[in-house]
């Protein structure tokens, strides 16, 4: 799709719905030395679900922001991003308006809504990139200089291949690769692991064993298991940075985490990310693309550094947390299926001029969706037995998630459906916000 503008911008996005003013003051200086160092414009966009007191509160941390050339901030509560997205939808002229509106911006928490939200207003405003970080997540620092991934990101993303061999420490990639630009940079994260199941293992490594190695395809083997549940939630370790190294390669999914990566708008703007709602791992699917249709991409070591908040410490925090693991085990009946596919159809997920093609996504969506439930029956009794095993509050979570067993059932294979559905809309919403502009939304 065309950009409308001669501009090089970007957008630096921050969703958050949790209170996280060093996050934003971490994030503006990650702005600034993008601005500074690579000369492009910056639009740093703060998507803001918080209650009005929170948000007041990150108001006042914008403002002080110190003021830097090249660098623009959007400060969106939700009724100015739910305003940019009904002037959208309106102007898109799709179907069933008012359903798109709710995935786009759901009542429940939704990883992958909020991107696709960034994503939108990233067209909107001219942006040739997106660049996602997480307000649970801070910047290492090595002697007194933080370690920004954006370093890595502008250096690469958009290029050739052929061209961003230069700026890598190494290339792993096919010669025959080398005239596709390089769609994604990422890394992952050191600290704290990305899902609470950490406790789990503590109590009883054979249960983590049993309920991590659920998200695998049920007809792994089980050495292809056991390595699943070795990789998985661990990030990059605890390993600290000391010095850069970045490779050309497929990025493999399991490398990289959505709280520091960067997406070329080729991607994004074609297919959007799952909208599920309390569902964790929802953001991750354009990983798996981009790696299944051989787009190369730029795996680096500028990990963040994941820490826990209050909240996820909290009895309600624990229930809501776990729910939303339980929600992405569902998932995987149909994703397995999806990427499967998607790794079978290689080339055939670009048209003739190399970009994704989402219509092609959205029939593999439709066909999982229509998949036997029974795996995700024997899932819900793997997990309700395992949590029963630990006793506590485990238990009585296994006592809320068997009172919702046919909700969940019915919430996973609706979610599919849902996203096929988003996939179809998504090229008109993409031009209409193009058109539309981020107008009277703007902060």
């Amino acid at each position: 799709m065309n950009r409308q503008t001669s501009t090089d911008r970007i957008c630096l996005a921050l969703p958050t719905n949790r209170a996280c003013a060093d996050a934003i003051v971490g994030i503006g200086e990650e702005a600034a030395y993008a601005a500074r160092t690579f000369g492009t414009e910056v639009h740093l966009l703060i998507l803001d679900s918080c209650d009005e007191s929170t948000r007041a509160e990150h108001a006042r941390v914008v403002a002080g922001l110190p003021a830097t050339p090249n660098v623009i901030v959007h400060h969106l509560d939700e009724a100015r991003q739910r305003d940019f997205l009904r002037r959208t939808i309106q102007r898109s002229d799709v179907a069933v308006p008012k359903r798109l509106l709710g995935l786009m911006i759901p009542a429940a928490l939704s990883y992958g809504a909020c991107t696709n939200r960034a994503f939108l207003i990233a067209s909107a405003l001219g942006c040739r990139s997106v660049h996602r970080r997480d307000s649970d997540c801070t910047y290492q620092v090595l002697d007194g200089e933080q370690v920004f991934p954006i370093h890595h990101e502008l250096s690469s993303l958009g290029k050739p291949a052929s061209e961003a061999s230069a700026a890598v420490t190494e290339t792993a990639l096919a010669a025959d690769h080398g005239h596709r630009p390089v769609s994604m940079v990422g890394a992952s994260f050191i600290g704290e692991r990305s899902v609470d199941i950490a406790e789990i293992e503590q109590l009883d490594p054979g249960v983590y064993h049993d309920v991590v190695s659920l998200w695998a395809p049920a007809d792994w083997s089980d050495e292809q298991k056991e390595q699943l549940v070795e990789e998985s939630f661990k990030g990059a370790g605890t390993t600290p940075f000391t010095e850069d190294h970045s490779t050309l390669t497929l990025v493999d999914p399991m490398r990289v985490d959505m709280s520091n990566i960067g997406f070329d708008h080729e991607v994004y703007e074609r297919v959007p990310l799952p909208p599920a709602t309390d569902t964790i791992g929802s953001d991750y699917f354009l990983i798996h693309l981009v790696h299944d249709a051989a787009l190369p991409g730029v795996l680096h070591n500028r990990h963040i550094e994941n820490f826990y908040t209050p909240f996820r410490r909290t009895d309600a925090g624990f229930r809501a947390y776990q729910m939303r693991f339980v929600k992405f085990l569902l998932s995987m009946l149909y994703f397995n299926d999806v990427y499967e596919r998607m790794d079978a159809a290689g080339a055939a997920l670009l048209d003739e001029r190399e970009h994704v093609r989402g219509d092609v996504i959205a029939g593999f969506l439709r066909d999982s969706a229509a998949l036997d439930r029974t795996e995700n029956i024997w899932r819900l009794d793997r997990v309700s037995t395992s949590y029963r095993k630990l006793g506590g509050r485990y238990a009585k979570f296994a006592d809320r998630m068997d009172a919702r067993r046919d909700q969940l059932l019915d919430e996973a294979r609706r979610d599919t459906e849902d996203f096929a559905l988003l996939i179809d809309a998504w090229p008109a919403l993409v031009r209409a916000a193009r058109e539309t502009g981020l107008g009277s939304a703007d902060a």
